[in-house]
C-alpha cells in the first residue's frame, strides 16, 4: 500500500478513508493478476457495497499495461473527450514477475524462477465523475481499449517510423526527384529537421498512385503501415478518394512535400488534429508523381517554440 500510493499527495490521501484506499488498491492489484503479454487490462466501474463490497464516491478507471510513453496523457485525453472530470490519478510503475501464462507471481527480486520473466508494468487508477449507466461505462471501456492499442502501436513502431523517414531521405539523396532543386533541398532539410526530435511520429504508410478505370487512386503498399495506421487496413486512401477531382489532380504537382492537417484527431499524446506530411514519389524517367510516403503525427513543443527563420 505504501508503494502503491507513494507518489500521491498527502492531502489527496487524507480526503479518503483508509478502508477506501485499501479497497481501491486491492481491486487494482486483483485486476492485474493475469495479463497476456502485449495486451492492456481495462476496467471502468462504480463500486458499491452491494456489488463489490466497498463504496466509491466516483467511478473508477483501472488500467494495467506495459509501461510506455504517452500512456497517462492519452488516457486522460480520452476521458476528457467523454466529459468525465478527473478527481485523482494514481500511477505506480512496478517491476513484476509473470509466468509463461501471464500469471503474476510477485515483485521482481534478485532471482527469477525458470520460465518466468520480469515485466515493467504501469498500474494507472483514475477517479472520474460518477457514472452508473452500464452502456456508458461499456463505451468508455471500449474507447480506452482502442486508445491503448493506438498508444502501443505508436510507441512500438517509433524506431521503425524513424527508419522509414531515413530511407525516404536517403532515396532523395541517391536520386533527387526531377523537380526544382531548391524545392528538393528545402523539403529534404525539413524532413531531417523533423527527425531531429521536432516531430512525434504516430503513423506511416506508403502509397502508389494507380489508375483504376477513369480515375486514379492512392493504393497502400502492402506491409508498409506503421504506428496508428497499421490497425486500420484500407484498400485505398480514403482521404484521397474523398477529394474533389480538381484537387485529386494536384497529386501530379511537381512539389516534393504535402503539408496539411489530417481529418482525424490524435488519440495519442495531444487532443488535436494530426499533422500530415506527404512526400511524393516520382518516376525517375518521366518525372511524373507515382505515389506518396505519408507520415502522421504532431510537431513537438520545440517546433512551436522555434522561430520560422530557424
Amino acid at each position: 500500500m505504501r508503494h502503491y500510493y507513494a507518489r500521491v499527495p498527502t492531502a489527496d490521501l487524507q480526503e479518503r478513508t483508509p478502508e477506501y484506499l485499501a479497497a481501491a488498491a486491492a481491486s487494482h492489484w486483483e485486476l492485474g493478476a493475469r495479463r497476456a503479454p502485449g495486451h492492456a487490462l481495462v476496467r471502468v466501474h462504480t463500486p458499491s457495497r452491494a456489488t463489490e463490497g466497498w463504496d466509491a464516491p466516483h467511478t473508477i478507471v483501472e488500467i494495467v499495461n506495459d509501461d510506455m510513453s504517452f500512456l497517462v496523457d492519452s488516457v486522460t485525453m480520452e476521458l476528457d473527450r467523454h466529459g468525465l472530470g478527473i478527481h485523482l490519478a494514481v500511477h505506480p510503475v512496478e517491476r513484476v514477475v509473470r509466468d509463461a501464462e501471464g500469471r503474476r507471481t510477485g515483485f521482481a527480486g534478485t532471482e527469477i524462477p525458470a520460465g518466468h520473466s520480469v515485466v515493467l508494468e504501469s498500474y494507472l487508477l483514475v477517479e472520474v465523475d460518477r457514472e452508473t449507466s452500464a452502456p456508458v461505462l461499456e463505451m468508455v471501456t471500449a474507447d480506452l481499449e482502442r486508445t491503448l492499442v493506438d498508444v502501443r502501436a505508436a510507441t512500438s513502431d517509433w524506431l521503425n517510423m524513424l527508419d522509414a523517414l531515413r530511407r525516404v531521405i536517403d532515396a532523395i539523396d541517391a536520386q533527387p526527384p526531377p523537380i526544382d532543386p531548391e524545392d528538393v533541398a528545402e523539403g529534404r532539410a525539413l524532413l531531417a529537421w523533423m527527425g531531429d526530435q521536432h516531430f512525434t511520429f504516430l503513423g506511416y504508410r506508403e502509397y502508389d498512385l494507380v489508375r483504376v478505370g477513369d480515375t486514379e487512386e492512392l493504393c497502400p503498399v502492402a506491409g508498409s503501415a506503421l504506428g496508428i495506421v497499421r490497425n486500420s487496413p484500407e484498400r485505398t486512401s480514403a482521404s484521397f478518394a474523398s477529394l474533389p477531382p480538381e484537387v485529386r489532380a494536384r497529386a501530379h504537382d511537381r512539389t516534393l512535400l504535402i503539408l496539411t492537417k489530417a481529418n482525424r484527431r490524435a488519440t495519442v499524446h495531444r487532443p488535436t488534429y494530426l499533422d500530415y506530411i506527404g512526400v511524393r514519389k516520382f518516376d525517375p524517367t518521366t518525372g511524373e508523381a507515382v505515389g506518396e510516403h505519408r507520415f502522421l503525427g504532431l510537431f513537438t513543443s520545440s517546433a512551436y517554440n522555434s522561430t520560422p527563420l530557424d
